[in-house]
């Protein structure tokens, strides 16, 4: 698996490293943002391991400019422990959010977890297009195109996409949600699905799209735009 770290810490970024490679995992390290978004452009890897603190530029820009035109699954690994930072990295196409200090155990946990379920969708895809509307969904080659115009989305917001339209219209609960799409590996909390809710409603362009029921949790609607 091939790995582009993003960390200024020399120190941080070598222990990580040996980590990986012990894990037989190959690394590419840069160390500020600008360096990063050419190396996710020009390297193309498995995963993208995403610091915040960067010299240059925050890693949450960094993030959203690669999120614009890449599918590539990004772990954000950061000192910022506040609520607000997980959910702003989260809406801005981070995959999973770790903070430092973290254990090298679960941060390869975590990273196989997260390759593993970009692959089981790629593997699982039908080669059907799923049209709702205006919506279209081609889990063969996971583009989402909303009036015929694609929409760029993170393969965990892919991931939750397809999974509520399984069923336009039926509710599906927070946690079953979770189980499906996060799988049970996951360490965070529901308030995740409400942050990529947020993300994915405002990617589509229309907030009628994913319907919150109260208490429940989410459901897909059928739109005219």
């Amino acid at each position: 698996m091939d790995i582009l770290l993003v960390e200024d810490d020399p120190s941080v970024a070598a222990s990580v490293i040996d980590g990986l490679e012990n894990a037989s995992m190959i690394v590419t390290h840069v160390s500020n943002g600008k360096d990063a978004i050419s190396a996710a452009a020009t390297t193309n890897p498995d995963l993208i391991l995403l610091d915040l603190g960067l010299p240059d530029m925050d890693g949450q820009d960094v993030c959203r400019i690669i999120r614009e035109t890449s599918s590539i699954p990004i772990i954000v690994l950061s000192a910022r422990s506040e609520e607000i930072d997980r959910v702003l990295a989260l809406e801005f196409g981070a995959d999973d959010y770790m903070v430092k200090p973290f254990g090298m155990r679960e941060l390869v946990a975590r990273i196989r977890a997260v390759g593993r379920r970009s692959n089981q969708a790629e593997s699982t895809a039908t080669t059907s297009v799923q049209v709702i509307g205006p919506l279209s969904i081609d889990r063969r080659t996971q583009r989402v195109r909303v009036n015929g115009e694609d929409v760029y989305l993170t393969p965990k917001e892919f991931d939750l996409l397809a999974h509520l339209a399984t069923d336009p219209g039926a509710v599906y609960r927070r946690n079953d949600i979770m189980s499906e799409v996060w799988d049970t590996n996951w360490y965070g909390t529901t308030k995740t699905v409400d942050a990529h809710v947020a993300a994915l409603r405002k990617k589509l362009g229309n907030q009628d799209w994913i319907e919150a029921v109260r208490g429940v949790g989410f459901r897909l609607g059928i739109t005219d735009s």
